[in-house]
């Protein structure tokens, strides 16, 4: 049986697009040996997997694309849209790949669970994220996170079978007000824990003074702005990673030790 609970399915095109982008750049999806990625709880449609191929294909053409979900109605219908690279079938955190694919010992490169541990107590997070990296290849990657409903505001947070790596914090600069509107999507291992004596807390509290404090260079553009939010917190002592290529996509990421639950 299937292992997890039916989501709400709220899905839409260009939700995903900002963790895409992510995925598209992580080097144990680029270096992969087998580019085989699982798109976990996709939803009520087949939107998110068709465009997570899409884009994935741009860099490597020979990725394959499979979605699962819990609920069979909505793999039945998915499977209306299956193409080449592109297939669906039921499951949950287990992951199930075919018969072919477990004879062969194939496994994903990533795991993209996004908008699926949302409805679950924190305490379960631990559990799933141990049987979807139990899955993984040899330096494989969960992507967990979630998004608001028009993909403008995400965070995640990368699991390796080791445990959580790091996490990041994705915004559209456009039309942000406020760094602090990532406080109400941030991964369920987090939300509950934006309180004060709490590292992310923490975290958070010092990208919106940042913010606030070279609210001036918003005159240039929202990027700058922000860019130079970012570099004050690796200033201030903050372990950010990456550098401004990244940062100008509205990123900022830090080791999951710095935000990591007291």
């Amino acid at each position: 049986m299937p292992i997890g609970q039916v989501t709400r399915g709220t899905t839409g095109t260009n939700r995903l697009r900002r963790v895409d982008r992510w995925i598209a750049a992580l080097p144990a999806f680029r270096r992969a040996h087998d580019p085989l990625v699982v798109d976990l709880g996709y939803g009520a449609s087949a939107t998110t997997p068709l465009e997570l191929f899409d884009r994935l294909a741009k860099v490597r053409p020979d990725v394959e694309v499979i979605g699962i979900e819990i609920e069979p109605s909505r793999v039945a219908e998915a499977s209306k849209s299956a193409k080449p690279g592109v297939s669906f079938r039921l499951g949950g955190f287990e992951v199930p790949l075919d018969v072919a694919d477990e004879a062969r010992g194939r496994r994903p490169a990533v795991i993209r669970a996004f908008n699926v541990l949302r409805q679950y107590d924190e305490s379960e997070v631990a559990a799933a994220w141990a049987l979807m990296t139990g899955r993984l290849a040899d330096g494989g990657v969960l992507v967990e996170g979630t998004c608001n409903e028009v993909g403008r505001v995400a965070s995640w947070i990368d699991v390796a079978k080791g445990g959580p790596q790091t996490f990041t914090a994705s915004l559209r600069l456009a039309s942000l007000e406020s760094p602090s509107v990532i406080a109400e999507r941030l991964p369920k291992a987090l939300i509950h824990r934006n309180v004060d004596g709490e590292r992310i807390h923490d975290f958070l509290q010092e990208l919106e003074r940042l913010w606030r404090y070279n609210a001036a260079l918003a005159v240039y553009s929202p990027v700058q702005r922000w860019v130079a939010a970012v570099e004050g917190m690796r200033d201030a002592g903050w372990p950010v990673l990456h550098g401004r290529t990244r940062w100008r996509l509205g990123e900022i990421t830090v080791p999951w030790s710095a935000v990591e639950p007291l």
